[in-house]
C-alpha cells in the first residue's frame, strides 16, 4: 500500500511538470510564430502607409496591376493616375494600388 501512495505522488509530480513545460512550449511557440511572422508583417505595413503618406501630385507610380503612370490629383483615399503620353487615359484608383512610388527631381 506504501508503494501504491508514493507511486500515486510521483505521477501528480511529473503531470505537473509536465504541464508547466507544455506551458512553456506554447509561449515559445507563440514568441517565435510573433517574430517571424507578425512583427515583418507590421513593419512592411509602416513602410507601406509611410510610402503613401508622401505620394504628392506629379509622383510617378507602379500599380499592383503592373501598370505605370504619374499621379494627377489625390483625394483621402483615392488618387487620379495619367498612364502612358495619351493624356486621355485618367484612371481613378484607391491608394492601397499603389505598390510603388517613384519620386519626381524637383529642380
Amino acid at each position: 500500500m506504501g508503494i501504491l501512495l508514493t507511486a500515486d505522488a510521483a505521477a501528480t509530480g511529473t503531470a505537473a511538470g509536465g504541464g508547466i513545460i507544455m506551458i512553456i512550449y506554447l509561449v515559445l511557440i507563440f514568441g517565435f510564430m510573433y517574430f517571424i511572422m507578425i512583427r515583418p508583417q507590421k513593419k512592411e505595413q509602416k513602410k507601406i502607409a509611410a510610402m503613401l503618406s508622401t505620394l504628392e501630385i506629379g509622383d510617378s507610380v507602379l500599380t499592383n496591376s503592373g501598370f505605370y503612370g504619374t499621379v494627377i490629383d489625390i483625394t483621402d483615399d483615392d488618387v487620379i493616375v495619367e498612364f502612358g503620353n495619351n493624356k486621355n487615359c485618367r484612371i481613378p484608383m484607391q491608394k492601397s494600388a499603389i505598390a510603388q512610388v517613384e519620386k519626381t527631381d524637383a529642380e
